[in-house]
Order: C-alpha cells, then structure tokens, then sequence
C-alpha cells in the first residue's frame, strides 16, 4: 500500500484486538498497521469492553474463546453499547453451531483459524465499508430530521432557539415535562416535537385537554373502567395511561384537573401502574407525560389548588414558551408561512404581504400569540381582494395606527358575517383570559359545556 493511502486508512478506521493468544494479536496488530490502520490490542473481554466505552472504535476482531467472556458475550454488550458496532469472530474451533451462535450475536463475519492474512484484510475492508454505509445512513436520517425537525413550530429568535435545544436535549430522556406558555404559543406542538423526536416515536401521541373534560368523567378517561363499574358500563374500558403506554400522554390544561384526582394521577406516576375503576388488580403502564399550563402553577400550589407533590413529579424538566410579542423578529417567518400555508384556499393567486401590513403585524402585541396570527393571515387570504395582502386586510389595523380599537367597524369593512363575528369575539375573550375556559364562559355569559361546544362548532383549537 502506498504511503498516502495508508495514512488515508489511519484517519478512517481505528481497529481493536481482542485475543488471549499474544502472538495472534500481534500478528494482526503488525499485519493491519501496515496497511495504514490504528490498532490496539487487549487480551481479554473485559478489557475490550473498557476500552470501547471509553473509545469506542471503527471495528472490533475478537476471539472467540477467551478467559473471563466469551467472543459471543463480548459481541452481544458490544452491541448493546452500539448497535451498529461491526465485529469480526475468529476461533480455531470452526463449526456450525459456533458460527450461528457468532452470526446471532450480532458478528459481521465469521473467521475460522488458521487464516491467511489477505484474506482478514479483505475481511476488515468490508466490514469498516459496512461501517461507512451504516454511518452515511445515519447521517442522512440525521439530516433529514434536522431539516424537519420543527417544521410546525418556526422562528429564529433566541428564546425559540433556546426551546429548541432543550427539546433535542431531553426527548430521548425518561423524565417529566413541563411545557408553560400563554394561550395560543404552541404547546402541543412542542408536545409534538419531543415525540416525534424520542424513542417513543413509534409509540401513541395521546393529546387530553383536561378542562374539555367534565369532572365527572375525567377519572374513567384517565384511568378507565370495568364493565358493570357504573349504569353505563356494558364493557372494559381502556384508559388513556393505557392507551399511552409506550409513547406519550399529553396532559393539556393539567391546572384543571380536580384536586381529589390529583392525588391517584400522582400515584400512577410513581408507580408506573394504573387500576382502572371497579378493578381488582392494578395494571402496569410505561406512559411518559408530557403536560402543559397557560396559568402560574407555582401560584396554584400556593393557593392550595394543586398539589406540591404533584407539581415536582410533572416539573421535571421545564419548557418555557415566549409569547410572540416578546420574540416579534419571528413574525415575518411565521406570516409568510402562513400565507404559504391557506394560499392554495384563496381564489385569487397571492404573492406577498407588503412591507406597511408586516410592519403592522411586527407592532401589534398578539394577545392570542401565534393562533391569533394564524387566524389573522388565513382571514387575509380569504377575504382580501389583492395579489398582496396590504394593511387594509388586517383587522387589527385600526389598533395599530391609531391606537384605538373599532372592531365593528374593521368587521363591515371586510364583510364578516354574524357566524363571523361570533367566532372572533369568542376567540378573544379566550385570549383575554389566557386560555381560562371557565373565566372566559363567565365573561360571554354561557356555561363551559356551551363554550366548548361553540369551540368544536367553529373548530377552534385552544
């Protein structure tokens, strides 16, 4: 081999020995490093496997039989460490049952002793080729979640980035998450992202808004039911921590939860088991929960309206999502992709949003956040009459040039319709109370059970 061509071998393949036989190792130390490669050797399993977890390395030739770990046993903790580990078998004692026991184990190739040396330099070029394929692959998948990894929840700004990092930090983990953010900011998408980032991504999403629940009825969700439990109990009835179990449950609102129930959510988590209502055995869950709050629990625990304990359990890790009005340099990314998004919908073509209606929206304080934008552009493209989306398409532009606010007005200015301005001021109100759907119910004068059926009539998601 050339000079240069080893030195290329050298950067690209680290290989480690593993064989009591001192001689067969260095046999293969001298033979591989003469062809451009770095080799280590050690003379027992154990050692092997010290020094891939701290080093790891390109490829591995061991032994089959060795004191204190077989070559087989070495392949199996090897790839546990590292699935995508490639291993050479070597023994003297070639058979059938050695060579499947090897190939099971999870070996590359399979070599009985004694063997000619070009034919193991054949062998480890195409196991470090196979190694290389493995990594390309990995690599691509990589870039391809990199470049969709947060395709629903946009922005460039600090804060967002921040909230990036901690979900591609903590996906993967076990623990409890947090998500606060004021109504409208994005927490189930978030939510949405750390599953499809996990895991669990293979495992259910399962979303529950826990104030679109009536009390009554929030227990047998949760938990479920025997048949016979209750009048309407004619069969089984799987709950939600079941239905999760493998993937994620997504806790929304969890502030709503009833304070008598928070004591058995809290023992479900620490127990990692469930019994559903009218059961005599419990059932075990692996359920990971993901919950989200528009309110100050912190103030709640305070109150004595949610439980500390509880509180600790699901504030494991923290995410924190910035209203937009305090990361307004995502504005335009958001209104073009929105625009993108509801083009198709509008019956003429739609190009852009001029610079004096994106500098509106960049002043504009966005009580409802992100949904508010949404539903403004989506109402721009509907109902606007130009190639561009101009000020005189948004109605907040009354609020925004001078101060004050005639919504009326800006509704007969764009022909809003009764089913029009009844979803708006719903939506509103909504945002004014920041997502408290019993406050907001309070304010428009209708119960809660109302509300969300208005919600649902007007496919409103808060």
């Amino acid at each position: 081999m050339a000079p240069d061509s080893k030195l290329h071998a050298a950067t690209r393949a680290r290989i480690l020995i593993v064989d009591d036989d001192r001689q067969m190792c260095q046999l293969l130390v001298d033979v591989l490093a003469e062809e451009g490669y770095l080799v280590e050797a050690v003379h027992d399993g154990r050692s092997a496997l010290e020094k891939f977890r701290a080093n790891g390395c390109d490829l591995m030739i061991t032994d089959l039989m060795m004191p204190r770990m077989r070559g087989t046993e070495l392949v199996k903790e090897v790839k546990g460490i590292d699935p995508d580990a490639v291993i050479l078998l070597i023994t003297a004692f070639g058979s059938i049952e050695s060579a499947v026991e090897a190939m099971k184990a999870g070996a590359f190739h399979y070599v009985t002793k004694p063997f000619r040396t070009d034919e193991m330099i054949l062998h480890v070029s195409r196991g470090l080729q196979q190694r290389r394929l493995c990594e390309e692959v990995q690599r691509l998948r990589n870039e391809i979640l990199e470049r969709n990894s947060f395709e629903n929840i946009i922005g460039k700004s600090e804060k967002m980035r921040e909230v990036f990092s901690i979900v591609r930090q903590t996906s993967d983990l076990a623990a409890n998450v947090l998500i606060l953010g004021e109504s409208g900011t994005g927490k189930e998408m978030v939510a949405r992202a750390i599953h499809h980032h996990s895991r669990r991504a293979q495992g259910p999403f399962i979303p529950l808004n826990c104030a679109a629940v009536p009390e009554t009825l929030l227990e047998s969700e949760l938990f479920g039911y025997m048949r016979g439990t209750f009048t309407d109990a004619r069969k089984d009835r799987r709950g939600l921590f079941q239905e999760a179990s493998g993937g994620i449950l997504f806790l929304d609102e969890i502030s709503e939860i009833p304070v008598n129930l928070q004591a058995k959510l809290l023992r479900v988590i620490e127990d990692k088991e469930v019994r559903p209502l009218g059961a005599n055995q419990s059932e075990k869950v692996d359920t990971r929960i993901v919950s989200a709050c528009n309110l100050d629990l912190e103030n709640l625990v305070d109150q004595g309206r949610f439980r500390q304990d509880l509180y600790y359990r699901l504030n494991v890790i923290r995410i924190e999502l910035p209203p937009l009005r305090e990361r307004s340099e995502d504005i335009p990314l958001l209104a073009e992709h929105f625009l993108h998004k509801f083009a198709p919908q509008a019956k003429r073509e739609i190009e852009s949003i001029d610079q004096e209606a994106l500098a509106a929206l960049m002043d504009y304080r966005w009580p409802g956040n992100v949904r508010e934008l949404e539903h403004t552009i989506e109402r721009a493209v509907l109902l606007g009459k130009e190639t561009s989306i101009g000020l005189k398409d948004l109605p907040l532009q009354s609020q925004v040039t001078d101060g004050s606010s005639v919504p009326l007005a800006a509704a007969v200015a764009n022909g809003y319709t009764l089913r029009d301005l009844e979803r708006e001021y719903i939506l509103r109100v909504i945002e004014s109370t920041y997502g408290n759907k019993a406050e907001a119910a309070r304010i428009l004068g209708v119960d809660r059970t109302t509300l969300y059926r208005k919600l649902e009539e007007y496919k409103v998601k808060t």
